[in-house]
């Protein structure tokens, strides 16, 4: 999700010239999401800890993402800059060591966590007084000044790749994980977070064809409509679902673009993906199809909508079998979400 906020904060500067609000992104409402192998214990709103608890074994030395070398002392007083991270170290069985948390964290069990970073607004400050022993970030994490400060204090900061597809889940898990001295409890994770993806794969129609799905990211109280195209973070998930990404295959090359007529009749989606709060800033379906050339696509004829709560549909972690699983099961319903 921060990586995206990125490429829409680009997006918006350069096509609409507005500023992305980042709290926006944030909420646990929109539709729940469960996978076939998680149905009985995980929602939209929870993650599923690792049966066993892992114990830390520090120090550990590690490089960072961003080409430092972190070393890590202990690991008792833990804050994740993002809402991915934050499951991910909740969902090896170590949240009980979280002391805070991004906006984008919607899922249950950190809901009751002070909010120390909006999107790109990271506050040191706040971060400092909870007294962390490490803040683990994104590439994105920032603004810079912020992060320095962080540094300054002496507080280990290990830096994340971000995700930018299925791919980057299991590198994601690892690398926290070793930072946080549960190497093993990371390969548990990532194993059981890519087979689930791949039984969610499997239940693809075989015979389907694979319908045309465009990436929209809409916020209706700032007048923004954009389509995604090549490097939007959504093609991977589009992908694994059977279907191909309309604005991507229609040779949008930059991550986001103005949505307008043209735009959306080159790209001839059958089904639009938005996240749940874009679709609910829009008024809904009704006012979803009221957008300019959505009404003329064969997605906006047959309503074909696939919406997906914000805070999991791209984090690309231990969820993502559930968000998969929710997209096929919109995808191939008969007429979509009307």
């Amino acid at each position: 999700m921060r990586r995206l906020h990125t490429r829409l904060a680009g997006a918006l500067l350069s096509v609409l010239t507005l500023t992305l609000t980042t709290t926006a992104c944030g909420g646990a409402s929109g539709a729940t999401v469960t996978s076939p192998a998680t149905a009985s214990t995980a929602t939209a709103d929870r993650v599923e800890p690792l049966p066993t608890g892992p114990q830390p074994r520090l120090p550990v030395t590690v490089r960072s993402a961003d080409g430092r070398e972190v070393t890590v002392e202990q690991a008792k007083r833990v804050v994740p800059l993002s809402g991915s991270l934050s499951e991910i170290v909740f969902t090896m069985g170590l949240g009980d060591r979280v002391v805070a948390r991004d906006v984008t964290a919607t899922f249950e069990q950190a809901a009751g966590l002070p909010v120390v970073t909006r999107g790109h607004d990271v506050s040191a400050e706040s971060v400092l007084s909870l007294r962390p022993d490490l803040v683990i970030a994104e590439t994105t994490s920032g603004p810079d000044e912020a992060m320095d400060q962080i540094r300054a204090a002496g507080i280990p900061v290990l830096v994340v790749e971000g995700a930018t597809g299925l791919d980057d889940v299991g590198p994601r898990i690892e690398a926290v994980a070793e930072a946080l001295g549960v190497p093993s409890a990371g390969e548990e994770l990532t194993r059981r977070t890519e087979q689930r993806i791949t039984e969610v794969a499997k239940s693809v129609p075989e015979n389907a064809e694979k319908p045309r799905v465009a990436f929209l990211y809409l916020r209706g109280s700032a007048s923004v409509y954009l389509i995604g195209g090549k490097g939007s973070g959504a093609t991977s998930l589009i992908e694994a679902a059977g279907a191909l990404d309309a604005g991507a295959e229609s040779g949008l090359a930059k991550d986001f673009t103005a949505i307008t007529s043209e735009a959306l009749v080159k790209a001839a989606p059958d089904a639009l993906l938005v996240m749940s709060k874009g679709l609910e800033s829009v008024g809904g379906v009704d006012g979803l199809v009221k957008i300019p050339g959505i009404a003329q696509t064969p997605a906006g004829m047959d309503r074909r909508i696939v919406s997906v709560e914000d805070g999991v549909l791209l984090n690309y972690g231990p969820r993502t079998d559930q968000v998969l699983a929710s997209v096929v099961e919109q995808l191939y319903a008969e007429g979509g979400t009307r």
